[in-house]
């Protein structure tokens, strides 16, 4: 499967398995939710398979995707499209948003939150019944065709309450929430994602879930089934399970020294 980025370039999904290992009824919402031209927005915790889950979806659903990082820099415009100067003639680019609902792809708006509050203006409209997108600088309005849907994302855990969605927002969307799965899928993604053998990935599991238990004690955030990956991938490749999960793990979620000494005793537990 081949997804677009927020520049307008394809680019292909790792060749690995891909594919989401459900933990309930969330396949069911989101295709229903498609089918009846019902915008969706996911919650969950930062590496729990929120993107992954949207890649999933779009493939099985055979629509394209379009994936936006939100940022807080984000404008309407860099959604929309804007006016370009391409060999000496002024050009109109459509943005991703745009380009979506053209081609009645599924546009996926990760950690929506972080852009400017300008992007509600575009997104209301396509997110009711109205399902239109206003292009001012172009004078047009676009109607979405029925394969087109609207996904956005965001973290409620993580972002502050001076960056939240507004009800106005929030109800115009179906609401489908990610937690880190069971140990028994995790361990299952793990060997489907990196071919990690069964003991380790077992070990990994069991470390991680000890690691989220002190999320409330001084981590800012908890080991994500992400980092769990990238932590088999290295051990996979030959580096020592002891090196990989600092590397992987520790890094990545303390640069505070006590924060890191616990941690490291932890992965001796479970590493070593």
């Amino acid at each position: 499967m081949e997804v677009a980025t927020m520049d307008g370039q394809t680019k292909p999904v790792r060749n690995r398995d891909s594919s989401y290992l459900p933990a309930g009824g969330e396949k069911q919402i989101f295709a229903s939710a498609w089918r009846q031209g019902l915008p969706i927005l996911l919650k969950g915790p930062t590496g729990c398979g929120k993107t992954r889950f949207v890649q999933t979806m779009a493939a099985e659903l055979g629509r394209p995707l379009y994936t936006v990082a939100c940022h807080e820099d984000l404008t309407a415009s860099d959604l929309v499209g804007r006016y370009l100067l391409k060999g000496g003639e002024t050009v109109w680019e459509d943005g991703p948003m745009t380009r979506a609902v053209r081609e009645g792809a599924i546009c996926y708006l990760d950690e929506v939150v972080e852009a400017r509050a300008d992007t509600t203006v575009v997104i209301h409209p396509l997110a009711d019944h109205r399902r239109e997108l206003n292009i001012e600088r172009l004078g047009v309005k676009l109607v979405a065709p029925p394969e087109f849907m609207l996904v956005m994302s965001y973290n409620p855990g993580y972002q502050s309450v001076l960056k939240d969605l507004k009800p106005s927002t929030r109800q115009r969307m179906v609401s489908i929430e990610l937690q880190f799965p069971s140990a028994e899928i995790e361990q299952r993604i793990l060997l489907q994602e990196t071919g990690i053998d069964a003991d380790t990935a077992r070990r990994l599991v069991q470390l991680g879930q000890a690691i989220r238990k002190l999320q409330h004690e001084g981590l800012p955030e908890a080991a994500s089934t992400r980092t769990l990956i990238s932590t088999a991938l290295l051990i996979k490749d030959g580096v020592p399970a002891m090196a990989a999960a600092e590397a992987a793990l520790t890094g990545p979620l303390t640069d505070d020294p006590a924060a890191s000494r616990h941690l490291l005793e932890m992965m001796k537990i479970y590493m070593a």
